[in-house]
């Protein structure tokens, strides 16, 4: 593969994938992997995640293409329960991930379950439509995450919206490896 290059062609637009389905991070890792092979690379945040994931070795092997970087604890944070150290790691991940946005480095970025964190009320909507806001024209920017608030419907240039019409966790079926996590 040739040099990593760090701007895509044409206009960095805004993308959201949201919805009860799955799929929204499989669709931005798509768009990595999609990146990866034109020579760009793909910054991803991961707000409250902090465990072992596939995609996570699967950056490893992509580099320098695609960086991962999690903010968050190893266990479940619940709504309703989130504690000062998960509002203080979404905080510090957003700082991260705004470094990312503005270092010249990245063709894509990508803030993975943003729209929880919302939810849960560890970030404000204000805080991520002034990341939003300095978006330098040429990077692509991808927030993903069950109910992604309207302001940021607004904003997005594409916005899908993923529908869970059938899934095998409901037929008894545990999450797999390689799979879903």
């Amino acid at each position: 593969m040739s040099e990593p290059q760090h701007v895509p062609d044409g206009p960095g637009l805004v993308q959201i994938y949201t919805g009860d389905g799955k799929g929204k991070t499989t669709a931005a890792l798509g768009l990595a992997l999609r990146a990866a092979g034109h020579g760009l690379r793909t910054y991803v945040g991961q707000f409250m995640k902090g465990q072992q994931y596939g995609e996570l070795a699967g950056a490893q092997l992509l580099a320098p293409y695609l960086t991962i970087e999690q903010y968050g604890r190893p266990t479940f944070v619940h709504v309703h329960e989130a504690t000062p150290d998960d509002i203080r790691m979404a905080h510090e991940g957003l700082e991260r991930a705004r470094a990312a946005l503005h270092s010249g480095q990245y063709a894509i970025v990508v803030l993975d379950e943003v729209c929880v964190a919302l939810h849960f009320e560890l970030l404000t909507v204000d805080e991520v439509l002034a990341f939003l806001d300095e978006k330098p024209a040429g990077v692509e920017l991808v927030l993903t995450g069950r109910r992604a608030p309207a302001a940021l419907l607004a904003r997005a240039d594409l916005v899908t919206e993923m529908r869970e019409v059938k899934h095998p966790y409901a037929q008894g079926v545990p999450a797999r490896r390689g799979v879903e996590f």
